[in-house]
């Protein structure tokens, strides 16, 4: 039990969070509408500009949401219906590397693979067409977001046809059900009451999509909201624009979030510990060929623009790269901002976390406090609501009269990053304080330990795993991020991502190629380090099960 001193020291925390994230939200969201007022800049409903731009964001993300799901559906049937294969187990793992891979990096690799150099068009050249497959321009915007989102929508998936019981399985095969019925009668009402709440998932990423398009979208013709706003301040310096197309992006993600409200929110409960059913009409000679033929198109599909990064990066001489002083430095600030983000993360999530644990312990809340648990729960959808991009576009303008903007940029960077991981570092802190708490209430109260003994001898033995965990993730989406950076960076301020892309951008593949190789290794060690132990710790607790 807390006592009234730890209950206020924690509902303080917590209002002092959600008041910080609100007025840094706030302030950027109202400049920007302050500035649109005042510029006087054109109706987005009459701009035959802002109305293209419009419609080609949601056109690719519509199309891009319906080609993840479709594709993703047959994929995640096979895995299901073949629970026992030589690397399954590896198969789903690879899946899981493109959401956690820096978009850059994937789309380096989708180039690899798909590019005018790429291994498709050396293939068409040597069976004869002189005419190379283009990436760039919708084709590529889509193939790009399929590669991130299938392999999402799959586990998902997955995760909602390994959840079915296993006595209709047992049915299904006494009753000698062929694969078109199973589909129809048990795996189709499972499916359709995840993929709702998926495709709006799906399309939100998409929606708000910025380093994919940034890098593959190829012209005016190909540019979404963010990559609009991004070219009206970085390239045109168009801020009455930029403003306009901010607000529209507003009402867009508003009208996004809205709409995912009325669906369930998808859960990926990773892969199931119970026994592997074996299912009848995955045993059929033309089902197992079928599903090898679509597990082998989804290993390659994913897997040879990851293989294309590895073996593309250890072309270049990765100890010259790493000798140059621009890399260090841009090494060097990227470590700084994705530690001070991730710090700042982890210290917002923790606090927002415990106050809204303290106030749903409390049985005689009052009504403020409940508004205040309910105006924490929605932080997450906050954050969501103004992407990076915009969010910088508003301080950008706020900064302006101060003088040079850049000079604050590195601050800017770190909050924005800092903010961007907090859903997903709540996600992961979350589950495990509120196993800690029940855990360890009793034992705490009995021993009479409160403030720093609590913290120092039950807490922090208690939460260090996860909190390094959470840490390593909100640090790994640090290093990856190109969105705010992109406003902001320059010779001065040079992170990873930027390298890569400026490297890119002026046609030096190879070293942008080595570059990303490094990247991709700092954070797939973020990653493992990160998760350090907690192999070893489940397979203790399921051998003493």
């Amino acid at each position: 039990m807390l006592t009234a001193s730890e209950r206020r020291r924690a509902i303080s925390g917590g209002a002092l969070s959600l008041a910080g994230i609100a007025s840094f939200v706030g302030i950027a969201v109202v400049i920007l509408l302050v500035a649109g007022i005042g510029s006087g800049g054109d109706n987005p409903l009459t701009d035959p500009y802002l109305l293209r731009v419009l419609r080609f964001t949601l056109l690719q993300a519509i199309l891009s949401t319906l080609l993840s799901i479709v594709l993703a559906i047959p994929v995640a049937r096979a895995l299901a219906r073949q629970p026992r294969f030589p690397g399954r187990l590896w198969l789903i793992r690879l899946m899981a590397v493109p959401m956690g891979l820096p978009v850059l990096i994937g789309a380096l690799g989708l180039l690899g693979i798909w590019g005018q150099r790429g291994l498709l068009n050396q293939a068409l050249a040597a069976l004869g067409y002189a005419q190379p497959v283009s990436i760039y321009g919708l084709v590529g915007i889509l193939l790009a977001h399929v590669f991130f989102n299938m392999p999402l929508a799959c586990r998902l998936m997955l995760a909602g046809l390994e959840r079915v019981p296993a006595e209709y399985w047992l049915v299904a095969g006494g009753l000698g059900m062929k694969p078109a019925s199973v589909f129809r009668f048990i795996e189709w009402p499972v499916l359709r009451g995840l993929i709702p709440g998926i495709a709006g998932l799906i399309f939100m990423l998409c929606a708000t999509s910025f380093t994919l398009v940034l890098t593959l979208g190829g012209g005016p013709a190909a540019t979404t909201l963010e990559v609009a706003i991004y070219q009206a301040l970085r390239f045109d310096f168009d801020p009455g624009r930029a403003v306009m197309l901010s607000l529209l992006q507003i009402v867009v993600t508003a009208v996004i979030l809205g709409a995912m409200t009325l669906f369930p929110s998808p859960d990926d409960h990773g892969l199931t510990s119970g026994r592997a059913l074996l299912r009848i009409d995955g045993q059929l000679r033309a089902a197992r060929w079928v599903d090898a033929a679509l597990l082998l198109a989804a290993a390659l599909f994913i897997g040879l623009p990851l293989a294309s990064v590895i073996l593309s990066g250890l072309e270049a001489d990765l100890l010259k790269l790493a000798g140059q002083a621009i890399f260090q430095h841009a090494a060097v600030t990227s470590l700084a901002i994705a530690f001070a983000a991730g710090l700042l993360a982890v210290a917002i999530s923790f606090a927002i976390i415990h106050a809204r644990s303290v106030i749903s312990a409390d049985r005689k809340k009052t009504s403020s406090l409940r508004g205040l648990a309910a105006a924490l729960t929605g932080t997450s959808s906050l954050i969501l609501l103004v992407p990076p991009i915009v969010l910088a576009t508003g301080w950008f303008l706020a900064l302006r009269p101060l003088g040079d903007p850049s000079r604050f940029a590195a601050g800017l960077i770190v909050v924005i990053n800092a903010l961007m991981a907090l859903p997903f570092v709540i996600r992961v802190l979350e589950p495990a304080y509120a196993v800690h708490r029940r855990r360890t209430e009793r034992l705490a109260a009995s021993l009479g330990l409160q403030g720093i003994s609590r913290l120092r001898l039950i807490d922090w033995p208690g939460l260090r795993k996860p909190l390094f965990t959470s840490l390593s993730f909100a640090m790994a989406l640090s290093l990856g991020d190109l969105g705010a950076v992109a406003l902001f960076g320059s010779d001065s301020l040079m992170t990873l991502p930027w390298l890569v892309y400026s490297k890119l951008g002026s046609y030096r593949t190879n070293d942008a190629n080595g570059f990303a190789l490094i990247l991709g290794l700092v954070c797939f060690l973020l990653t493992i380090a990160g998760t350090a132990g907690q192999g070893t710790r489940d397979g203790e607790g399921k051998q003493n099960d």
